[in-house]
């Protein structure tokens, strides 16, 4: 179905900025180096703000190479200890890096009055899981047993991630839950990747669903590569891997979640968010008419509004 003329005008130029490839063996490096330029030139954006960036390399997962962070700090003095926020940047599980939503971080940072942590996690298919949420889960445990040296309140974490950001965060909460690690009082998911059983062909999917920037041949590879040497759909998929795939959603933490009308990830974000309800997690959900994936990642009022709308869940989040 084409779904062109559902795009909110104010969106069709990241249509032709981003045009819709889908992803494979043969167009992945070409995916990875558009990427890799993209949070280059989203870097030197950091320069605007009152913050500052600094890459740090902490101890990597029992054998696995030193994690590299991306720490953005406000550059007022604080008289207390800041709360943290650790984000996990999108990519498809297969690319991307901490720097790629700099400005954003940066406004997290400034708004919120915390520092922000981004870790450059392992990707698959080099890594499949579960080495980008080990990665994460160490992250969230370093950030934590190094709260009085950061100047943060270990108390005081959130988290946040965007696509297959989201999707880790989600994971990472589960994990971190049933490891009793570290305290989280949000998760705040923006059009997360939960559940590699969409690829199969859900009934009901929305047929206006993911024509542009991420199509389900995309996802189809990506969890693909993610899962080896299991195959997407197979019974034995963990929920770490795929959110959607828990049956105990109980004791997360407050969610809010956002999600594009057009996104592909519609259907498994609203299931995700009406399961969280039934089982007591408290959810605020943002749909937005006309928005495909990646919307948020525009200099547009719609783009505007959804962060503000995002920057004020995570302000009651942290009790501001």
């Amino acid at each position: 179905m084409n779904t062109r003329s559902l795009i909110l005008p104010e969106l069709l130029p990241l249509l032709e900025e981003f045009p819709t490839i889908n992803l494979s063996p043969e167009t992945l490096p070409v995916g990875r180096e558009e990427l890799e330029q993209a949070a280059g030139q989203a870097f030197l954006q950091a320069e605007d703000y009152p913050v500052t960036l600094e890459r740090l390399s902490i101890p990597g997962t029992d054998n696995a190479s030193p994690i590299r962070l991306l720490s953005v700090r406000p550059r007022k003095e604080a008289t207390t200890p800041r709360p943290a926020l650790l984000h996990i940047h999108g990519g498809g599980y297969l690319s991307g890096q901490p720097e790629l939503t700099t400005p954003q971080l940066c406004q997290f940072a400034q708004d919120l009055d915390c520092v922000v942590f981004s870790p450059d996690y392992r990707l698959a298919p080099e890594h499949p899981f579960p080495a980008g949420i080990e990665d994460a889960y160490t992250t969230l445990c370093w950030i934590t047993r190094n709260a009085e040296t950061l100047g943060i309140d270990a108390s005081r974490i959130g988290l946040t991630g965007e696509s297959a950001g989201g999707g880790l965060a989600a994971g990472l909460a589960l994990l971190t839950r049933d490891r009793e690690g570290p305290t989280l009082l949000f998760q705040n998911l923006i059009y997360p990747m939960l559940d590699d059983r969409t690829i199969t062909g859900q009934p009901d999917a929305s047929p206006v669903g993911g024509e542009f920037v991420w199509t389900r041949v995309s996802n189809t590879f990506a969890w693909t590569c993610l899962l080896n040497p299991l195959a997407p759909g197979s019974a034995d998929v963990s929920p770490y891997a795929a959110p959607a795939r828990a049956t105990d959603l109980s004791d997360l933490p407050s969610t809010y979640l956002s999600v594009g009308a057009l996104d592909l990830f519609l259907d498994e974000n609203l299931a995700y968010a009406q399961r969280l309800i039934h089982q007591g997690v408290s959810v605020e959900l943002e749909i937005v008419p006309g928005a495909c994936h990646i919307f948020d990642q525009t200099d547009t009022p719609v783009a505007t509004r959804s962060i503000a709308r995002r920057i004020d869940a995570m302000k009651r989040g942290f009790g501001l």
